[in-house]
Formats: structure tokens, sequence, C-alpha cells
């Protein structure tokens, strides 16, 4: 927020230099971004790295008077100003347009006040793009010396407006006043955060620096003559007091639709706005000196619409199926079913809270004023503002915010009163004032141990009052207990244990953070406790990680239309039920997703076009409905993606193939067995997703629950994620079950004395039995002297014999207490192989 010092010294006395104040600010949690120094020198001790702008050079750029404006002989576009600068008068060629009508009128009655560059001055150059510098030089122009200038807002650095020169009001000082005396200023950029939100006005920084300097503020509220309206007062009734808590309506009449006052203009423009005229200035003037947003309705359109009805019925409501509205900045608006609208007898007059409607808005043509300020629902706000795409509404990031409903009445009758004073307006003695739920201000009980509890530190109960009353805080003194009420501009304060620790916050900010000393916590620290569920899983994120895999993070939000690209075209798409947001931040994140593995296969076919090996791994949540609970089942899950190449290619890496199930699996199995996960099997299975005949689910101890799944991804899926140059394997797990199975601890033994004997044996088998079957016969046969078992080939020929093949065992068997003997080995293995051969017809293969 844009802040100019000379606005903040109307409410509060500021003597401290610029630069101090922005350090002040900034540590009380008004971060100041930058310092603009308009039209002022940079001052000693501050940073050159916060000033911008140009300074004003005192003997050269000073306020002149014109006394008269003649036509140029030769150029219509041209006219000759004879101007006092204070010491001697000039005739200075200008070509400004608003100057044209005081041509060839004589002496002018009254001086025109302006911004006068003398000879040598420094200026911007007003003709060319950006902020480009020169100096005024003494040359010949349509036969007239020219070596001064009237200057425009551009050529002093104010704004880009460059079209006329400044026109000060009458009030301006005498002519020969350095400019930098008038209107020269500092504009504070400050950052205001979610949490300081009630101060993204001018009164709120001025009630942050009278609580740091000691001074009080003074509000501009005054009193405002009134009388009794001609036109008959609008009636107001509220649809949604949850979404519109407040709504204040006045009526000013015979308004006078004008330029506003060139310091109001000014003040506007350094603070970031543009001028529009003085009705519209004025609401957005209060706007910023408040914090209150407000929007000013002709009357006469009202009027107009109301038809027979003998006065406009404004109701604010939730819009009809299928209404629009045309707003300010000429867009036809949808509007959601949540967009709050004000609204009369004839439909929509403004969208809530965030933009007025094209149709009523104050005209050149526009004699009496309705003036609206209200409060509104900032939750509510925020999703229309999003909905709309409105980020730019300087009213809809306010109220997004939080504006307190008490600012309504007091910013409505500031406006009326400038509007009395600047446009000649007349006050109906009436403030419509609905206020169906009123806001109850928070009251505290503040201990002041709590204070020293929280900071470390001793602070005097007395400064503790001084500062919570110079925040405005009503403070009653309980002994060791304060009694605090916030104010009406606060909607930031809570209750209870909430409520003390925005107290104590406030304390510090104002005292000082800088002044706290480095002390020990005085509290017990609280006892530790393990959280195993997110141990476990931080240790399968290890072992993947080890493994060579990458983790990905993705949204957990999605689309119905997303998830189902996970089956083949032409296979039934189940009818899933999702948890779906009511206020959705994207078209594709419209519900919580079901399918873990749909988001990894995002992330990959994002990165394919990237990378020539992808090998990735998410650990999140599913969310699954229930039905007739409130809550979905938020379920942890595993999901494994391997594509490309086995190894990155480089000068020592052979060709080794691209991933295949079995790159898949091993890598599975070695997950599992670092989880000492025991009795694990893989059977074959059948899975939308996956190629089938290539799709294995895993099971553990209990053979009833299934792990997961694991396979290569079925060729149009491979091709609708982008991924068809090679097979796309993935794994998806319930790692609930799988952390289930992993057990607490586990045994561990001593490293063997005693060598192995390691023996080869290949078995004939029939082509349906399975080798994970064999081996585990095999284990089961040899007992505990049989150390390991290692498939290492799988062999099929024709001389094999039609429907077999060749398994290949390498053995390891091993004692704990001596060397075996070759006698013993072959004694074991002849007891393996006759187990095989009785039980699943297994043979010796010779050769």
């Amino acid at each position: 927020m844009r802040t100019p010092l000379s606005w903040l010294r109307d409410y509060v006395d500021i003597t401290m230099a610029p630069h101090e104040l922005a350090h002040r600010l900034t540590f009380a949690g008004l971060e100041v971004e930058a310092l603009q120094y308009v039209g002022l020198a940079l001052p000693a001790g501050a940073s050159a790295a916060r000033h911008s702008g140009l300074a004003w050079e005192r003997d050269k750029i000073v306020v002149a008077h014109i006394t008269q404006v003649d036509a140029h002989p030769d150029a219509e576009r041209l006219v000759l100003v004879r101007l006092y600068d204070g010491e001697r008068e000039h005739t200075v060629l200008t070509g400004a347009p608003n100057l044209f009508a005081y041509k060839g009128s004589g002496p002018l009655p009254t001086a025109l006040r302006v911004a006068y560059a003398r000879e040598g001055a420094q200026l911007y150059d007003g003709h060319k793009p950006g902020w480009e510098l020169t100096r005024l030089k003494r040359a010949k122009i349509r036969g007239f010396d020219s070596y001064s200038m009237v200057c425009s807002e551009k050529e002093l650095g104010i704004s880009e407006e460059h079209e006329g020169v400044i026109l000060f009001d009458a009030d301006a000082p005498p002519a020969g006043t350095p400019l930098a005396d008038y209107i020269g200023d500092v504009v504070f950029e400050i950052a205001i955060t979610p949490n300081m939100a009630r101060n993204a006005s001018m009164l709120g920084v001025a009630r942050e620096i009278a609580a740091l300097t000691g001074t009080s503020v003074r509000l501009p509220w005054r009193s405002v003559p009134t009388r009794a309206a001609a036109q008959p007062m609008p009636q107001v009734q509220i649809a949604a007091p949850a979404l519109n808590p407040r709504f204040t309506a006045l009526l000013v009449e015979d308004v006078r639709v004008a330029p506003a006052p060139y310091w109001m203009q000014l003040r506007l423009r350094l603070a970031g706005m543009r001028s529009i005229s003085n009705i519209v200035d004025i609401t957005n003037y209060v706007m910023l000196e408040t914090g209150q947003p407000l929007h000013a309705f002709d009357y006469a359109v009202l009027r107009r619409r109301a038809g027979s009805r003998p006065a406009p019925l404004i109701t604010t409501r939730l819009p009809a199926p299928g209404e629009t509205i045309a707003t300010l900045d000429g867009a036809q608006r949808k509007l959601d079913d949540f967009t709050v609208l004000v609204a009369d007898s004839a439909g929509a007059l403004s969208i809530g809270g965030v933009m007025g409607g094209g149709e009523s808005e104050v005209s050149a043509a526009t004699e009496h004023v309705l003036l609206e300020a209200a409060s509104w629902n900032f939750t509510n706000i925020r999703r229309t503002v999003q909905a709309q795409q409105l980020h730019s509404s300087q009213a809809g990031y306010r109220f997004s915010r939080g504006v307190h409903p008490a600012m309504a009445p007091l910013a409505n009758l500031r406006a009326a009163a400038l509007m009395q004073q600047l446009a000649g307006g007349s006050v109906s003695t009436e403030l419509c004032d609905v206020y169906p739920q009123p806001v109850v201000a928070p009251v505290n009980r503040l201990p002041l141990a709590e204070v020293q509890r929280h900071l470390g530190m001793q602070i005097p109960a007395a400064e503790i009052v001084r500062i919570l009353r110079a925040l405005e805080f009503v403070v009653e003194d309980a002994g060791s207990t304060l009694v605090v009420t916030a104010p009406d501009h606060r909607l930031d304060i809570g209750t209870g244990a909430e409520g003390i620790a925005d107290l104590v916050e406030e304390v510090a900010r104002i005292y000082g953070y800088e002044r706290m000393p480095e002390t020990q916590i005085s509290d017990t620290t609280p006892p530790q406790r393990a959280n195993p569920a997110l141990e476990h899983e931080e240790r399968v994120r290890d072992l993947l990680a080890g493994l060579g895999m990458q983790e990905v993070i993705t949204y957990r939000l999605t689309a119905p239309e997303r998830e189902q690209r996970l089956l083949p075209p032409g296979v039934p798409v189940p009818a899933a039920h999702y948890v779906t947001l009511l206020n959705p931040v994207a078209a594709e994140r419209v519900v919580l997703r079901r399918a873990l593995l749909a988001s990894v296969l995002e992330v990959a076919e994002a990165n394919a076009r990237f990378q020539q090996r992808l090998a990735l791994f998410e650990i999140g949540p599913v969310f699954l409905p229930v039905a007739g609970a409130a809550l979905p089942l938020e379920q942890r899950r595993l999901a494994l993606v391997l594509w490309g190449p086995r190894a990155q290619s480089g000068w020592q890496a052979a060709d080794a193939g691209a991933q295949d199930f079995f790159d898949l699996k091993g890598l599975v199995e070695l997950l599992l067995e670092s989880l000492r996960i025991e009795g694990v099997r893989f059977e074959s299975a059948q899975h939308a997703a996956l190629h089938p005949g290539r799709c294995a689910q895993v099971f553990g101890a209990d053979p009833a629950v299934v792990l997961g799944t694991l396979g290569e991804l079925h060729p149009q899926v491979s091709a609708a994620y982008s991924l068809a140059e090679h097979a796309a394997l993935c794994a998806d797990f319930d790692l609930e079950a799988l952390l289930a199975a992993t057990p607490a601890r586990h045994a561990t033994a001593p490293v063997p004395r005693f060598p192995a004997v390691v023996e080869d044996i290949a078995l004939l088998v029939d082509e349906e039995l399975s080798a994970a079957r064999v081996q585990a016969l095999i284990v089961q046969t040899g007992g505990a002297q049989l150390a390991q078992v290692q498939l290492f080939d799988v062999f099929r020929s024709a001389q094999l014999g039609a429907g077999r093949k060749s398994l290949a065992y390498r053995l390891s068997y091993q004692s704990g207490e001596k060397t075996l003997t070759d006698a013993e080995a072959a004694k074991l293995r002849n007891k393996i192989v006759r187990r095989l051969q009785q039980e699943l017809g297994a043979t010796l293969r010779d050769k």
C-alpha cells in the first residue's frame, strides 16, 4: 500500500525522519519495502537503495502565477503564457491543452497557480516513454525564445500524466515558493500482511505511528450540516445477514460533478489511484483514508428503475439462476450462486463489496447521489474475487481480508461531508442503517504474568496499559489482571487463550521486538512421544530413495476425467463417488483424488519428454467417501512408476535394455525385504490399468490381505499418458496394510563363522508351475541349514519338451556349528530333490 507522509500528518504528528519512521513501522509488523521521495532530496542517513524520484531544485522549480494566456500568432496548438515566478514576469511557450480555455480572454480575474521550471532545471522528458531526465536549455521555437516551462506531472515525476499542466488550487502559496515546500512528499510502500489487514488505510497506519511514538490520532470525523431530503429515501432489506452484516445508505442531493481539487487528485495519484471526478474520487479517498470501501449510485437512475414505487427498494441478495450484471469495467459477468448482489426491484446494481454496475454509475449529469457503505462476509468476498478474477479491485482487496462493520456509518458520513464541501451537495438528515447482526467486541482477561511468560521478560504493568490504550483498546486495571476490550475497528482479536496471545503480540510489537533480550524458555519441556506411523512412513521413503527412486509430491485435487485416463478405451467407468469442492481453484482441481497412481503417471508424462529414465514414487493420501459419514476415509497409498532404460546412458554403461516387469518386481522385493515383511508371495492377477498376463498381486503372511498390485501398464493406457516409447511399470500399494505387516522389531543373527557350501541345481518342471512355489518348497525342505536360495536362470527349448521349462537355483548350505562336508551337503540336496519330485513332479536336469 502506497502511503504519502503528508496524508498521514493529517491524523498524527510526525517529527522523526522518514527513514527512521520506516524502520519503526517495519519492526512493528508494517514492512516498509521502499521509500519514494517525491520532489525532496534524500536526507542524511537515509539509504539510497530505498530512495527513488527526482529532487526538485529549490531555486529552479517553484510555484508561479499565470496572469494571461494568449494565442500563438502562427500555431493553433501553442499558446503564450504570461506568468510571475516571484521574481519577474516571463512569457512561456506551451502546448498544454488545459490552458486553451483561457486563451484570448485578456488578464485573468484570478491567477492560475502552476508549477514552473526555470532555465537550467532538471526534469523528466514528458514526450518520451519511460523516465528520461533532461535539462532546460534556451532555444528558439516558432519565433519565440523558450528557456523555461510550465510543468505536467510527468515532467516532475509524480505520475505518467503529461497531457496538461498542473493547475493548483486557489489556496496555493505565493509565487516563488519552492515547489518542494508545497507538494514535496515521501511515499511509504508498505507490505500489508494478512494479519495486519486492518492497517490497509491511512488511519490504520496513523494509529500504529501514534502508538509507536506516544502521540494521539486526530480523526477526520466532524458534524455534517444536514437538511430534510427532497427526494424520497430508499428502503433497504438484507436477505442474507450472514453474508452482509450491515448496510448503510445516505442521500446527498444537488451535487455538482466536476474534477476534484488538485490536493485530492495528487494524494490519490501518490497512493496509486487515478482521478475520475470529485464524487468518485471522494469515495476512493475515504476508502484509502478509513479502509472502508464505498460506492456512489446515481440516485436518478435508481428512481427511474423503481418505476411506480414511491422510493427505490435496495436489497442485498444472492443471484437468481442465470442472472448477469454489466460491471463498471464494461464486462458482462455471469454470477455464481454465492455472489452477493446489491439490487433493486429492476435487478442487480452491483456485486456487493467488489465492483459496481455500469448502469447506475455516477456520470457528468448526476445531480443526486446515494452513498453506500456496507460490510460483507470476507470469506464470501474472497470466493467472489477469485471466481470473477477481480484481483485488482481495491474494495475486494479490503473486504476479502475483513473490514469491521462499525466503519460503515463513519465512512459514509465522512464521504458525505466531503461531497458537501467539494461538490456543493446537501446531506439528508436520515442515515439508513440496517444492522441485523451486530458484532460484539471481544473482551479478554489478560493476566500480567502471561505477558512475561509469553515474552520471557518483565514489562511494567503501566507500560502494558499504555501500549494497549495507545492502540485504542479499552483497559480496566484489576490488579494482576487486565480486562481488555478491543476497539471497534479490530476484527483480528480473539477470545480466551487466542485472545491473550493476540494481546501479548500487540504489546510485543509496540514495545519493540529488538528490545527483547535472549532468554531461555521457562516452561517445562513437554514429554517427547514417538510417532510410529510417521516414522515407518519416513522409513519407506528412505528405503525407496536408497533404491534409486525419486520422490514426487502432487496435488491432492484433481478431476474425475483425469483419473479415468487409467482405464483403456472401452472399459466401463465405475460409478465412483468423489469428495467435491464447493469452491475449486481451477477447472481441473474440483475433487479430492481417489487414485494416487494417476497423479504419479501425470508427473511421468510431463517429464518423459526431457528424461531418458524415470523412477518415481509418491506417498500420499486418497480420499474415499463413506456413506453416512461427514468425512471421507483418508487412506495412505504408495505408488511407484518405472520407465525407460535400466541405466542412464554413459560412456561406461552398456545397453542393458528397457526396464521390464522383473525390474519392478525386484525393486518391490528389496523394499519388502528391507521392511522385514515375512511370508511375501506374488500371485498372478488382473487389473484394468495393467497389461493382461503381466500383473501380480502382493500378499504378506495374512493371505486375506492384499498389500498391493504391480505390473506393466496397459499399452493403451501408456499411450494415453504419452509413455508408449517404453514399457511403463507401475505399482500401487496400500501403505496402511504395508506398515501393518511390518514387524515392530526383528531378530538378527551373528555373521556365520563357518564357510558355506554352494551348488547349483537345474530342475525340469511343468510350464504352469510358478518359480515361487518351487522356491517355497526348497526353503521349507532345506530347513535351518539352507542359508540362501536364488533363481538365476529360466530356460525353455524344444529339447526339453512341450510344456516344460528349466529352473536353475543356486543353493547355499551353511551351519552355525561346523563346516559342512560334501556328504552332508549332498544328503541335504538329495532330500530337497526327492521332495520336489514327489510333490511337484520336478526332475533334475542332467544337461
